[in-house]
């Protein structure tokens, strides 16, 4: 009951029906590529080819998905599972038997006569507009298919082994903690113990630890960050940032506008932690061991049942669909409950659209932090419910707008307990613990996006040794903890610890936290405004995600992501919880 149940997608490798699916997927693979050949040659018939290919892709996404998605959640809870690691690397080949196809198709798309005249004629090819116009639109990013092939095949014994390497070693790396042998994700699970000494000891032993790896990870940092640079200049962006924000389909005017804002809000949360560091004894600001600790008094633990009963109760005030959705992912083994040797730390949610559901990963310890991260996760369980009532080709939603409804469901429980506080201590407590995930999705993303944007600046001239990233972190952290922070103890292995950085796909996973938790803030509000209104509306607009800008979707909900009262408007709802929690604790 406490581990995710993956049988609606396979019993085992050993399955009969994984076996099949296997091949069915180099049936499919080899019907595409023998038949793109010749139909992308000229446009005779060309609505009838388009419509035939989106079919067919869409066939082989939602196997491919399956077959991908039991591999990689058998990965996430055993890093060292052989079998699984040995039938990813399987199917990322067989997939890139595909790339030579792809090309020819997307570049075909681009060049397709009259294509908004087939789109006003053909219903399916309405419902498929945004994905055909991205195609249209990115298309001049592409490279001849032999170099696409090449590159695909390239990245296997590439950027994905690197990710794969920093993914083992942080995953089976063993921490000394006091004479204890020890996982990396239970020493760091410590920073929230309510025992100052415990929270100090954790921070040394973890810091300690990872001089076992850090010259393989930063080997790891380095290969994928060179090979990024290298294709991004290749394709003709203008550079990786500029690469991640076309993929999000977000301007860059709405990136700077909100980094603007959050860097003019840094004063205030400097003032938070400054505020805490005195309350722990601190002269200096705050030490980064305690950055986490725990304040006022709630001692409070929650059971697996606990937790349960507590954000179904609480997700039952916004809506029933929610509620219904949260009540299964319990009941019918969605979440992986428990830390343990192999398994990935932090938390994640899969949602797997083959079975119109979704998958939990968590590391629980029974905390009130770890019911939070339980509604998070769950509210990227919702949004999958409402993408998966799209085409599974309209169901790609971004980096930005993925954290909005997780952050939003974080925020019911958040306001409930809120509420739901008996004494003053506990209403300090759980503002506190609120204030603390706002600290780190502005003020340490911020942090993370400097420090990856200027290890991709130096990566063009040089390679990085594991020192120089340490500086390059540390620096980053002081730019923006400012005197929050007690210089003297920092975190400089942020770069090795968070596996966002290491993604030859995804760079800069980092601002899309940021934006999902002030663009949550501003639903939020309007929710509060008008409760029964605003829930359809919501939902319309996590269904459109997959399938609009982000832009376009904020504009569904009323707002204007380029201007900076938006941004204020979300700001200053975190500047109330900070003022309140500094004048509770005088």
């Amino acid at each position: 009951m406490n581990e995710w149940n993956l049988s609606k997608l396979y019993q085992s490798f050993t399955d009969p029906i994984f076996l099949h699916d296997l091949n069915r997927l180099d049936e499919i693979i080899k019907n595409i590529n023998e038949t793109a050949d010749q139909a992308f040659l000229d446009y005779f018939q060309k609505s009838e080819k388009l419509e035939k290919y989106l079919h067919t892709e869409t066939d082989l996404t939602i196997l491919a998905t399956k077959l991908f998605t039991f591999c990689q959640l058998n990965q996430a809870t055993n890093s060292t599972n052989a079998i699984a690691n040995k039938y990813a690397n399987t199917l990322n080949i067989k997939i890139t038997e595909l790339t030579k196809t792809n090309t020819i198709f997307q570049k075909w798309v681009a060049k397709y006569p009259e294509l908004d005249v087939d789109i006003t004629i053909s219903p399916f090819l309405k419902e498929h507009e945004f994905y055909l116009r991205e195609i249209v639109q990115n298309a001049k990013y592409m490279l001849d298919e032999k170099t696409e092939l090449l590159v695909s095949k390239l990245k296997q014994t590439g950027s994905s082994s690197w990710h794969r390497l920093q993914a083992l070693l942080t995953s089976t790396l063993i921490v000394d903690y006091e004479g204890e042998k020890i996982t990396l994700s239970q020493v760091r699970n410590m920073a929230y113990d309510s025992d100052a000494q415990v929270r100090k000891q954790a921070y040394h032993a973890e810091l300690g630890s990872y001089k076992q790896i850090e010259k393989a990870v930063c080997f790891a940092l380095n290969g994928i960050k060179g090979e990024v640079n290298t294709l991004s200049e290749l394709r003709g962006y203008t550079s990786p940032l500029d690469e991640a924000l076309i993929k999000s389909r977000m301007q860059r005017e709405t990136l700077d506008t909100m980094i603007d804002v959050c860097k003019s809000y840094l004063p205030v949360f400097r003032a938070y932690m400054k505020r805490k560091g005195e309350l722990l004894g601190h002269k200096n600001g705050l030490p980064f061991y305690d950055l986490f600790a725990p304040m006022g008094n709630n001692a409070r633990t929650f059971t697996i049942l606990e937790a349960k009963e507590y954000i179904l109760k609480n997700f039952r005030t916004f809506n029933e669909r929610l509620y219904l959705m949260a009540k299964k992912a319990f009941e019918e083994e969605w979440i992986d409950f428990y830390p343990h040797d192999g398994k990935v730390g932090g938390a994640f949610c899969d949602n797997i659209y083959p079975l119109k559901e979704s998958r939990v990963l968590t590391n629980f310890t029974g905390m009130f932090g770890d019911v939070i991260t339980i509604s998070h996760e769950l509210g990227h369980a919702y949004h999958g419910e409402c993408i998966f009532e799209n085409s599974i080709l309209n169901a790609d939603y971004t980096m930005p707008v993925a954290e909005t409804a997780s952050t939003f469901c974080e925020t019911i429980v958040n306001k409930a307990a809120l509420n739901d506080a008996q004494t003053k201590d506990e209403k300090i407590s759980l503002l506190e613990s609120s204030i603390q995930d706002y600290t780190q999705v502005i003020v340490d993303i911020l942090s993370r996006f400097i420090f990856e944007k200027t290890v991709f600046e130096g990566r063009k001239t040089t390679i990085y040794d594991e020192d120089e990233l340490k500086a390059i972190m540390k620096d980053a952290q002081k730019q923006t903890y400012g005197d929050g922070l007690d210089p003297d103890f920092l975190h400089p292995y942020m770069w090795l610890c968070k596996s966002h950085y290491y993604s030859g796909g995804l760079s800069f996973y980092n601002f899309p936290y940021a934006f999902g938790l002030l663009f949550a803030k501003g639903l939020y509000a309007q929710y509060l405004k008008d409760p029964q209104a605003f829930v359809t509306k919501y939902d319309q607009v996590l269904k459109a995600t997959g399938c609009s800008t982000v832009e376009d979707t904020a504009k569904m909900a009323g707002i204007d992501v380029t201007n900076k009262a938006f941004w204020i408007g979300s700001l200053e709802l975190i500047k109330q919880d900070i003022d309140l929690f500094i004048e509770l604790t005088k």
